[in-house]
């Protein structure tokens, strides 16, 4: 097994990757604050002068900030599109409430003796607001302004799942990868920022008197210039932009096997599965790392550009499950192995297919398959004893959970607890081995990379043999986590870079070397 790179030497040998993501992060706070600073304060100060609208306004704040924030950012994706400015915009719906509510209370809760004297002295509503008002609810405003620079921090890390960049890369790319240095690469400097720049802005909010009329005109400069960060880093310069999982970019059979086996320097944006096929078919994105099984290849009509160097494993499909529960119940791996064999690859992708471009549900897809082959049966009577079955975060686990949760309904009588949609490998992977599930479909190529991580000639002593690598790690799965991996499925459920087909052949880009070779011809 390889050594255990310490988080000190991961961050050193990712400085550059992380230097960029971290201006990215802050680069995306500072515009959503800035925005959010410009429309806010205004309508916190309009709010004091009309108390009518000020619930109307302050519960409409309130709102957008109960909505999740990752559901928040899928409603902007179909009205916005991918990349900052739909992370911009949902990030400044989530500062709005903290900045116009502190803005509110804060001129609210000047003392009234203080207006009055001001208007005594023949001040216009103007020079109160800014030579009154504004320096003495100062304080107050800060303090809504330091809270949603916390927000937006921490919900800055999601950007990364529609290509809009930020410390989150690290982070699902950590989670997807079973990696806790990526994920503490991402965290820790995140957690860090936040620190650091309620710190500064605490010190900004207790400034004399004196100096916080000056502020007043000179915080939205400083927060422009705080914006720029966004586009300061540096990436390659080729005319097509790639957008790949954050699981893909920390792979040796992901983008780092593409610049060390192929050479290919690509412009690249880390950006969810769920949407980066439609940002393809869109052309917003020129290539995207897909899967070999997946429908939507077939609903966007993209092209799968051959493994010429063969840095893809296979990825064969196959049930995890834990020994104790095959020993505990005897019947239960045969059951599970009436599935074997009776999936290929078309076979898989027309199943995907039907669930992501027709919309049939998960459920009614495995339960037509399993009756045209003969496999399905009503639920026997049952029995005393639930199994809980697990599965990753896309249509394909989803399909092939319930295939098996009907085949031990039908077969065994047991219960069977589904818990489905638990992320990427990390959390699948981590559930299994703490017992809190106990199975999952896992890929031989994710458990080879992903989970075992195994010395580089071990790998190419493999040689990508579909039985060589199987074997590999049912042998050192039972032996390290006393987990049993099943007979394969049939499918193999590969990586694989992808182009718009007409694209791909107005380039005459047919191999992931005919990529590189023309990325390298026609830099800008």
């Amino acid at each position: 097994m390889e050594q255990t790179q310490s988080l000190w030497q991961f961050m050193r040998q990712e400085s550059g990757k992380l230097l960029q993501q971290t201006f990215e992060h802050i680069g995306l706070t500072f515009i959503s604050l800035l925005i959010a600073i410009v429309i806010g304060v205004p309508l916190g100060i309009y709010i004091t002068h009309r108390r009518r609208a000020a619930g109307a306004v302050l519960g409409s704040a309130g709102i957008l900030q109960t909505i999740p924030s990752i559901a928040l950012l899928g409603f902007m994706i179909p009205l916005l599109g991918i990349g900052p400015l739909p992370a911009i915009t949902a990030l400044f719906l989530y500062a709005l409430l903290p900045i116009i509510r502190n803005t509110y209370t804060g001129i609210n809760g000047v003392d009234p003796l203080v207006k009055e004297a001001a208007v005594a002295m023949g001040m216009t509503r103007r020079q109160r607001l800014f030579k009154v008002e504004l320096p003495l609810a100062f304080p107050v405003i800060m303090a809504g302004i330091r809270t949603a620079t916390v927000i937006n921090v921490g919900v800055g890390t999601l950007a990364a799942y529609i290509a809009a960049g930020g410390l989150g890369e690290f982070i699902f790319g950590g989670i997807a990868l079973n990696n806790t240095n990526m994920i503490l690469a991402g965290a820790i400097p995140a957690a860090l920022l936040a620190i650091l720049l309620d710190f500064l802005l605490s010190l900004v909010q207790k400034m004399g008197r004196g100096k916080r009329r000056t502020m007043l005109w000179a915080l939205p400069f400083i927060f422009l210039l705080f914006s720029s960060f966004y586009v300061l880093p540096l990436g390659y310069s080729s005319r097509l932009l790639a957008g790949f999982t954050p699981e893909f970019m920390g792979r040796s059979d992901g983008d780092i096997g593409l610049r060390v086996v192929y050479g290919l320097k690509i412009r690249t944006v880390v950006i969810s599965d769920a949407v980066m096929y439609k940002a393809a078919f869109e052309k917003k994105l020129d290539v995207i790392s897909g899967y070999s099984t997946d429908g939507r290849l077939k609903t966007y009509d993209l092209l799968t550009l051959d493994d010429d160097k063969k840095i893809f494993p296979p990825y064969y499909a196959a049930p995890v499950i834990r020994q104790e529960i095959l020993e505990k119940y005897t019947m239960l791996a045969p059951v599970l192995n009436k599935l074997a064999g009776h999936i290929n690859d078309s076979i898989m992708t027309e199943l995907n297919y039907k669930v992501e471009h027709l919309g049939q549900t998960p459920e009614k897809c495995a339960r037509d398959f399993l009756i045209k082959e003969g496999l399905y049966k009503d639920p026997a009577p049952t029995v005393e004893g639930t199994i809980r079955l697990g599965s990753k975060i896309f249509p394909e686990q989803y399909i092939l959970i319930n295939m098996y949760a009907m085949l031990i309904r039908g077969y065994t009588g047991l219960h069977v607890d589904t818990k489905t949609g638990l992320g990427g490998t990390k959390i699948c992977f981590e559930a299994l081995v703490n017992n809190r599930i106990d199975m999952y479909p896992e890929y031989t190529g994710t458990a080879l990379l992903a989970i075992l991580h195994p010395q580089t000639e071990d790998v190419h002593r493999l040689g990508g043999d579909r039985d060589s690598v199987y074997n590999y790690v049912k042998g050192h799965f039972v032996k390290e986590y006393g987990l049993t991996w099943l007979d394969p499925i049939g499918f193999n459920n590969a990586y694989a870079l992808m182009m718009r087909r007409s694209q791909a052949q107005q380039l005459g880009i047919r191999t992931i070397s005919d990529l590189a070779i023309y990325l390298k011809k026609n830099k800008l």
